[in-house]
């Protein structure tokens, strides 16, 4: 599909996909951007890196596709660093988990310079960095597609190739339609998570050993990178404030019907929470 591609960013995600790239023949040449040298020396090594560079202005020159895979709060900088460089053309994709301020921040650089099509592949794990990155981490995973009314139709087009050629399921919705979605699907998820394990944390030192898989299964996303979910947190708070009004709604139900001694509402709740998570099982 490109002649090179460049990830900048070559963590877990970018990685991956670096991985999956050259597997799946989408580019001739691969190149990463990494401010860390000795992430430039991991990539590298590996079969699937051409080039690897610490400047990231390097690292874009002579690519068709670029993608960038850091952290959210880095990425509206990192495309005004590169925008002077690339050529006119050029398809710029982020997989950031927030996409409102990126898409605006990309767009209004985008309209003299490179195509811009927000993406967030729906993948991932509570391990982070290259060591952990696999070929097959984006296999049936659903990718967001985030464009909006000035996103050129046939960049459009080309991104959704790309994701489904990257084997995911392919879904469009603007960018403030995705980070209300994510708030309730992801975010929130994430902040319940860390808030039960800070809760656990406060009560008897033994609890944790006496725990079974519940907890762990439970708990596991609270395991992810701080710094990472800090701003993406943040960069989503709007939407996430509504997510967790609507959770102190849900949790309230329960409440009212432990106090009332209610059976019944009990058991309706309960039977709701089983068929939604039986669907995901199922999907």
């Amino acid at each position: 599909m490109f002649k090179q591609i460049t990830i900048l960013g070559p963590g877990l995600l970018g990685a991956s996909l670096a991985m999956r790239c050259k597997e799946g023949a989408l580019c001739d040449r691969l190149v990463v951007g990494s401010r860390r040298p000795e992430n430039q020396d991991a990539c590298l090594a590996e079969d699937w890196c051409n080039a690897a560079f610490g400047d990231p202005k390097e690292a874009v020159k002579g690519s068709d596709l670029v993608i960038i895979c850091t952290p959210v709060d880095a990425i509206p900088a990192l495309l005004e660093r590169i925008a002077p460089v690339l050529e006119k053309g050029t398809l710029v994709m982020d997989v950031g988990s927030t996409k409102q301020a990126i898409c605006a921040a990309a767009e209004e650089l985008a309209l003299k310079t490179y195509n811009f099509v927000g993406a967030h592949p729906m993948a991932g794990s509570e391990k982070t960095g290259l060591l952990h990155a696999r070929t097959n981490l984006f296999e049936d995973a659903a990718c967001i597609i985030t464009p909006t009314d000035k996103t050129d139709p046939e960049a459009l087009k080309c991104a959704q190739t790309f994701w489904r050629a990257i084997g995911t399921r392919v879904y469009s919705m603007s960018p403030e339609a995705h980070d209300q979605t994510v708030a309730s699907i992801s975010h929130l998820p994430h902040l319940l998570a860390s808030a039960l394990c800070h809760e656990i944390s406060r009560q008897d030192p033994i609890w944790p050993q006496l725990s079974g898989p519940g907890l762990r299964d439970t708990t596991r996303v609270a395991a992810g990178d701080p710094e990472l979910w800090q701003q993406i947190l943040l960069q989503n708070r709007a939407s996430l404030l509504k997510a967790m009004s609507g959770f102190e709604a849900s949790l309230a139900d329960f409440k009212s019907a432990l106090e009332c001694n209610d059976a019944k509402a009990i058991r309706d709740l309960l039977e709701k929470g089983k068929v939604f998570r039986d669907q995901l099982n199922h999907d």
